[in-house]
């Protein structure tokens, strides 16, 4: 709003020396008149610019649009919306506007195992920004992104919500990065996929028919014994196909329990899948890979699937970082020591219960923390209590390849059911329950509240 300035000016012509002291002492007065009234003018609009500022959107930003960074937009909207305040909005930037569903990028088509975000995220009202956050400066409360044009832009929060995820870790031996595959993201595995189905075109040879798994934990188990009905289905029933699996420890699956390292055992000796236990790999090369033993082992394919770490953002909390990089947390999912800023999914190290278990870079445990993140950063814009992050209930589903699957429940992996039964629920785990909801808004509130039934 403009208001206008009076200037008052007076002309003098045949005047008494008294009527003209009394003229410019009026005039004086109605200079300082007028420069009073501009002064309240000034403070006027000020005042107004603080209101306005004051009364302007409060912006949650979410970084990643994974499990977690998904369900904490739409959790941070839920309560939004359920305090009618139109004043906080939430924002989400990444790469793409879609669900990459990592937890199934071992199977084959890989390209389709995504799942559009934009239909939910416009059902509740969150804003995408595609680009790939690079920097965040904490002091300003500022993130830098790199957007689709590949210029450099910055972004003021109010409050942060870092939900970036995990990376394979390709430091940890020579030649990984050069000759190994991997399943770490969408990219890398159709890159696998498309190496695999090209086999068919090599002459026969045991290079081409043996495939090396570097690591044996949950990843590496479900890719290894996907392979070889895979690799007969790709090459021939008559091709003599070879799957192994390198381990550093002394046992299959060290850190299970003893019934689900037995089920494991069972389902890859079936599968004819071997295992080499207690060997360190020197050097992946362009022809296999040599173990510290000096044996070497010829392979066309050699996948990486060992050591994960936090995404490098964490890196900007330093003192915060725990385990795999990993960010600690309050029960709130707030970041020790941070008071703008919240983690969630893997690159939170939040406990999920009394006993000293904590969170697993699952999609398990994302989706619960997304949850709960979203509730409590909007929490923290709308003055409302915090939701404090619990998960005592905790379920393996290890998907087996051709012999089924395994389902234990319990942070004790007790074995509930194997084989086909289990490969049922896995298959609806990991098919429909772990995918966004319909952009249907009552059904997206309803599966956003953090207290809502979960696994």
């Amino acid at each position: 709003m403009s208001y206008p300035l009076f200037l008052i000016t007076w002309e003098f012509k045949s005047l008494s020396c008294h009527k003209h002291k009394e003229i410019a002492y009026k005039n004086k007065l109605r200079l300082k008149l007028s420069q009073f009234i501009f002064s309240c003018m000034l403070r006027k609009n000020d005042e107004s610019a603080v209101n306005e500022e004051s009364l302007m959107s409060k912006e949650i930003v979410i970084v990643g649009a994974g499990f977690a960074g998904m369900w904490t937009a739409l959790s941070a909207a839920r309560l939004a919306k359920l305090k009618k305040a139109d004043d906080i909005s939430v924002v989400v930037i990444a790469p793409v506007a879609e669900l990459r569903v990592r937890p199934r990028f071992y199977e084959s088509k890989v390209q389709t195992l995504v799942s559009p975000l934009m239909p939910v995220f416009e059902a509740m009202g969150v804003k995408f920004i595609t680009g790939n956050v690079t920097h965040i400066e904490s002091e300003k409360q500022l993130v830098v992104y790199v957007d689709e044009n590949q210029n450099l832009v910055t972004k003021h929060y109010d409050r942060l919500v870092l939900a970036a995820g995990s990376n394979l870790r390709r430091d940890m031996v020579k030649g990984i990065a050069e000759h190994a595959f991997d399943l770490d993201q969408i990219d890398t595995a159709a890159v696998l996929e498309q190496h695999l189905n090209g086999l068919a075109s090599k002459p026969s040879s045991q290079a081409r028919n043996t495939v090396v798994v570097c690591g044996g934990g949950f990843t590496g188990i479900e890719i290894a014994t996907e392979l070889p009905a895979r690799l007969k289905a790709l090459l021939g029933e008559s091709e003599p196909v070879r799957v192994i699996i390198i381990e550093r420890n002394g046992q299959i699956g060290t850190n299970y329990s003893q019934e689900l390292q037995d089920v494991i055992k069972q389902a890859t000796d079936d599968l004819e899948i071997e295992w080499i236990l207690n060997a360190q790999i020197e050097e992946i090369t362009a022809h296999g890979l040599r173990l510290c033993s000096g044996e070497e082992i010829q392979s066309d394919t050699v996948i990486w699937t060992a050591g994960v770490k936090a995404n490098d953002l964490t890196n900007v909390f330093a003192k915060q970082q725990g385990p795999q990089g990993r960010l600690h947390v309050e029960s709130s999912l707030k970041v020790v020591d941070q008071s703008n800023i919240f983690a969630t999914g893997d690159v939170a190290y939040a406990a999920t219960d009394d006993k000293g278990n904590h969170a697993l870079m699952s999609c398990q445990h994302a989706i619960l923390m997304g949850k709960f993140a979203g509730h409590n950063v909007a929490a923290s814009l709308l003055d409302c209590d915090y939701l404090p992050y619990k998960q005592e209930n905790y379920v393996t589903c290890l998907d087996l390849g051709s012999w089924g699957a395994v389902f234990t429940e319990g942070w004790d992996q007790k074995v509930k059911s194997v084989k086909e039964d289990a490969k049922k629920i896995k298959i609806a785990i990991t098919n429909e329950l772990i995918y966004p909801p319909k952009a249907e808004l009552d059904l997206i509130m309803e599966q956003a509240d953090p207290l809502a039934p979960w696994v």
